[in-house]
């Protein structure tokens, strides 16, 4: 009996054959399936229903409907912008204001506080309240000349803004900026002298307060009962007669008591 057996001894025989894979699809690159997804957007967005079709829509009605019709997010996009350019505008408009204030008081005449720089009746005052500042400013990291400038400038803000707004702030101000000249005269001055000085520092205050409290009155406001105009007269209709209906007290009604 022959055998079927082929194998020789170079060959190996194998213990099963090789099934082939299936391959799989290739993927689109990450950016291709990104910018279809951003295509696909935009398109929907740009529909009669989207949301750039009904922006746009808003931004061209808007000046028909008005600042108080228009779309509310189109009404606060536009407040957002007009607060933020005030408080640019505000903030440019203040540093030049602070610029300009730092150049007067560094520009502030250099005086020598303390000595007799004024003569006159002014002198009473102003003499005594450079030499009160003279003493009492040789710490801070300001010159003296910058404080009384400063001084000046507290005084003739509170007159002339008191007498145009009529502030109680700015009265207020006027009145501790007063009273606090009054207290660096008495101090400030001889003990001779000291009550004349604070004497007519008070009376020169008290003339300007009349300018800078214009208007002022302790007087509580009393609001009365409207006053009675006889001469306004209130036309009252007159009665109509009733008819032969009107008066029967069932009038027409067929159904009687």
């Amino acid at each position: 009996m022959q055998s079927n057996d082929h194998t020789g001894p170079g060959r190996q025989e194998l213990a099963y054959l090789p099934v082939p894979l299936p391959k799989e699809p290739a993927k689109p690159p990450r950016l291709a399936a990104l910018r279809e997804a951003l295509r696909d957007w935009w398109d929907r967005a740009w529909d009669v229903d989207g949301v750039l079709y009904g922006m746009w829509d808003d931004v061209l009605s808007a000046p028909d409907d008005g600042l108080r019709h228009m779309a509310p997010w189109l009404r606060t996009v536009l407040m957002v912008a007009g607060v933020s350019l005030v408080v640019l505008m505000a903030k440019g408009a203040g540093e030049v204001l602070l610029q300009a204030l730092h150049q007067i008081l560094t520009a502030a005449p250099k005086v020598q506080v303390g000595v007799d720089t004024s003569n006159g009746v002014a002198a009473v005052v102003d003499q005594p309240v450079r030499t009160y500042i003279a003493q009492h400013s040789a710490g801070l990291p300001v010159a003296a000349s910058t404080v009384y400038t400063l001084w000046l400038l507290t005084g003739i803000t509170g007159l002339v803004l008191g007498f145009l707004t009529r502030n109680n702030g700015v009265r207020a101000m006027w009145t501790a900026w007063g009273a606090a000249t009054v207290f660096m005269v008495w101090r400030a001055t001889p003990d001779t002298s000291r009550p004349v000085a604070a004497g007519l520092a008070a009376l020169a205050w008290t003339l300007l307060s009349a300018i800078a409290l214009r208007g002022l009155t302790l007087r509580r406001r009393v609001i009365g009962r409207p006053a009675v105009r006889p001469e306004i007269h209130v036309p009252v209709p007159y009665p109509v007669p009733a008819g032969p209906a009107e008066q029967h007290p069932h009038g027409s009604c067929p159904f009687r008591d």
